[in-house]
């Protein structure tokens, strides 16, 4: 790996070094971005030649194809890979160990069932490259607040790239430290952590996952609740025009339900108070799925992520086969209408 210089880190000297990046969509642009505000050379290909000019542009090193960034690059190598989960993925990783030398590593940073991680890293180790995977929290915002990492993969290889995480992670300063913990700082505490082996980095994020669909669900059947108390009949004297602006805002504040989603929250709330731009027919990304998938496997009760889960599936649908058939049943046994 290529070292460049040095930069003075609060947590320790970080040396700058080199990553190849394949995928330079919203977050491998904004990731690449802030690996080179760390001093860090990357050298980047995407299928969209724009991409790569745009990445050229920031400062970074452009390739045409994934064989001219590894030429591009000095050995040992490592590759990142932030691409859309699914064949495209496979068959870049795939090609990589095809490509790649002993001792180089790659890393796949996007949204992986952690059992094909388990699958990858044995068929790369065939050919002397390291695998390790990293579950990438952050979103959009990443490039500004940094990224929160979950790291699987060898540990020698972890302690190599150490100064890629650091750049790409929050700091220590992204929040107050937990009462009680005293002595060095631990890299959990500046937002990345070697978890275990290959496929341990995205089975806890897709456990994070799941606790977001989780929390997400929770803030969106209470505000529901609240947004219903207007339709209450007036004359019972609870019909409640209750403002949830405000209310999000001053949940922000103090409350033990305090997050950054709701602060997320607050502020679309702030920006479209109705919400009537969103069709409310929500995707799941998969990992809901493999977090249910693997609470049956393990007998372990989950019925929050499950819920979770099963709403998204719900939001998608209007009338269904389910839905009428509550309406019949409703009209036969006591002659409810719809209405």
């Amino acid at each position: 790996m290529r070292r460049w210089h040095c930069v003075l880190s609060n947590y320790h000297e970080r040396l700058a070094m080199e990553l190849g990046m394949i995928g330079l969509g919203r977050m491998g642009a904004n990731m690449a971005k802030r690996l080179m505000r760390g001093g860090h050379r990357v050298v980047a290909y995407d299928r969209d030649a724009a991409a790569v000019a745009k990445h050229e542009s920031n400062g970074g090193v452009g390739a045409t194809s994934v064989e001219d960034m590894i030429a591009k690059m000095t050995p040992p190598r490592a590759v990142w890979c932030m691409l859309p989960h699914g064949q495209i993925t496979e068959d870049a990783i795939a090609q990589l160990g095809e490509l790649l030398s002993p001792g180089d590593v790659v890393i796949d940073g996007g949204n992986t069932y952690f059992k094909d991680d388990v699958r990858r890293a044995q068929e790369l180790a065939k050919n002397g490259v390291d695998y390790m995977d990293v579950g990438t929290s952050g979103g959009v915002w990443g490039a500004e607040r940094g990224y929160c990492l979950m790291v699987g993969g060898p540990k020698e290889a972890f302690a190599r790239l150490e100064p890629i995480f650091v750049s790409l992670a929050p700091g220590i300063e992204a929040a107050p430290r937990t009462p009680g913990r005293t002595g060095a700082e631990t890299s959990a505490e500046h937002g990345y952590l070697h978890c275990g082996p290959a496929g341990a980095g995205h089975f806890v994020k897709m456990v994070h996952n799941g606790i977001e669909y989780g929390i997400m669900e929770a803030y969106a059947e209470g505000l529901d609740l609240m947004n219903s108390q207007e339709q209450h009949p007036e004359e019972s004297g609870m019909r409640y025009d209750l403002d949830l602006r405000e209310i999000s805002e001053l949940w922000r504040r103090g409350s033990v339900i305090g997050s950054w989603l709701l602060d997320l929250t607050a502020s679309a709330l702030f920006e479209e108070p109705d919400l009537e731009r969103f069709t409310g027919q929500v995707p799941d990304s998969g990992e809901g799925r493999w977090t249910v998938m693997t609470a049956v496997e393990n007998a372990v009760s989950t019925p929050v992520l499950t819920a979770a889960l099963y709403r998204r599936f719900r939001s998608r649908r209007t009338a269904t086969f389910a839905d009428r058939s509550l309406s019949a049943m409703r009209e036969k046994f006591g002659g409810h209408s719809e209405k």
